[in-house]
């Protein structure tokens, strides 16, 4: 191995594991929050709507974060298009953080009305924007970083902070629902994960201003080949490839909304299981996906990204109707083989994703692209809950109803990656970390 790629190497594999930091804090307050909209939100933010409408307004504030999404895409992919990666993802993470630990310090409906929830909401929104940014920042973190041949693989690496954020968040309401009392911790135990966010948010800042711009950002200042409206740009020039991306990651963002959401309520109220056996059973999918996503990021490299997404939606068509099926016996080893199962066909999905993006736009517009078209499919896959719930709801929640949700999640992915497959990348000036860092 020479000197060049040694030098080259060592900084991807630091920069991606730094931008994995970052999406793991990502994750750790959605997940939070999503367990949280599940068993608490209702009674503690909308009491006087009782257990139905409370359950339907807590999803809806799961959802309000996703719907302005899409705006916090198009103020961060400026930013990241014209101010840098690393400017950009010191201010995503930032508010994030400071966010989410406020919403553990809110006053509950019991204190101050319907303020309260106002407030929520209010948090929720902040959320929202700065994960508008995050995500596509990270992949270009960690992907303009590296060459062409382990782009792919790099790409992976960020996609660990899903479950990595699942698992921490699991772990923490496994130990809250085991050392407290319910009284207890719906009067203030809740607040603890919140507040988690605040020192997680202070390793991710020391991480990420401990690395560099990323020499392909630096190649296009130094070539004056910076957009001033990236957005128009990028649909005049890639309108099809922005359809596709969009397509592309519903399955991967969409399954876990429908897993790690609306699958614990459901679970806990029409199927008998206790919350802390489906808290076990998530965390377990989670470890198993600390293994297999760099696996399939490994295989990226070998067929390219495209092709994994591909397979990973066709194999999460063909288990989704006997999987639910299954999960009606409410046993906890079939709980634990459902959320296994599936966990791991999306994850080929969802490991894949950045470094099909990637390859989908140049480097001029690419983190707004990358940030607007998976923020429309954050935001679609935010409704999944109440559309899951409501279609249960339609059919006496037959065994089936999410499977339906599921299955058509999957044969979008499926049709945008085979599109991704067959869409020739549009050339570029300065996609080498090696050429980049020349013309700097």
């Amino acid at each position: 191995m020479t000197t060049a790629s040694v030098s080259a190497s060592s900084p991807a594999r630091r920069v991606s594991w730094a931008s994995m930091v970052g999406t793991s804090l990502e994750s750790f307050d959605f997940y939070v929050y999503a367990y949280f909209s599940a068993y608490f939100i209702g009674p503690l933010f909308f009491e006087p709507l009782g257990e139905t409408g409370g359950t339907l307004a807590a999803f809806t504030t799961v959802a309000v974060a996703f719907v302005v999404r899409p705006i916090g895409a198009v103020i961060f992919g400026w930013m990241g298009d014209r101010l840098g990666r690393r400017t950009t993802l010191l201010w995503t993470v930032g508010i994030m953080g400071v966010a989410t630990g406020a919403i553990g310090l809110l006053p509950t409906y019991a204190q101050l009305e319907w303020f309260a929830a106002v407030l929520l909401i209010l948090l929720r929104i902040v959320q929202g924007l700065s994960l508008g940014g995050e995500w596509g920042g990270s992949i270009l973190l960690a992907t303009e970083h590296a060459g062409p041949v382990k782009r792919a693989f790099y790409a992976a690496i960020p996609q660990l902070g899903s479950p990595v954020g699942s698992i921490l968040s699991a772990l923490v309401f496994i130990v809250l629902t085991a050392v407290l009392p319910a009284d207890q911790l719906a009067a203030w135990g809740w607040r603890i994960p919140f507040l988690l966010a605040i020192p997680l948010l202070l390793v991710s800042l020391y991480l990420r201003l401990s690395i560099d711009e990323t020499p392909v950002f630096r190649g296009v200042v130094a070539e004056d080949r910076r957009e001033r409206l990236p957005f128009a740009v990028m649909f005049a020039r890639r309108p099809a490839a922005v359809v596709i991306a969009i397509g592309a990651a519903l399955l991967g963002i969409g399954s876990y909304s429908l897993m790690n959401t609306y699958t614990i309520n459901y679970g806990v109220s029409q199927l008998g299981f206790f919350y802390q056996d489906l808290l076990v059973a998530t965390t377990i999918g989670g470890l198993l996906q600390l293994v297999t996503v760099p696996l399939f990021g490994w295989w990226a490299t070998r067929i390219g990204s495209a092709r994994v997404v591909l397979w990973g939606a066709v194999g999460t068509l063909v288990i989704t109707f006997p999987m639910y099926f299954l999960l009606q016996f409410a046993t906890f080893p079939i709980l634990v083989a459902t959320m296994i199962i599936g966990g791991i066909l999306p994850t080929m999905s969802w490991a894949a994703l950045g470094g099909l993006m990637n390859d989908l736009f140049p480097d001029s517009f690419r983190y707004s692209a990358l940030s607007l078209s998976y923020a429309i499919a954050a935001t679609v896959s935010g409704f999944v809950p109440l559309l899951t719930t409501a279609i249960g709801a339609a059919s006496g929640f037959a065994w089936w109803h999410p499977g339906i949700v599921l299955a058509v999640m999957s044969a979008v992915t499926l049709v945008a990656a085979w599109a991704a497959s067959r869409l020739r990348p549009e050339p570029e000036l300065a996609t080498e970390p090696e050429t980049a860092t020349a013309a700097a």
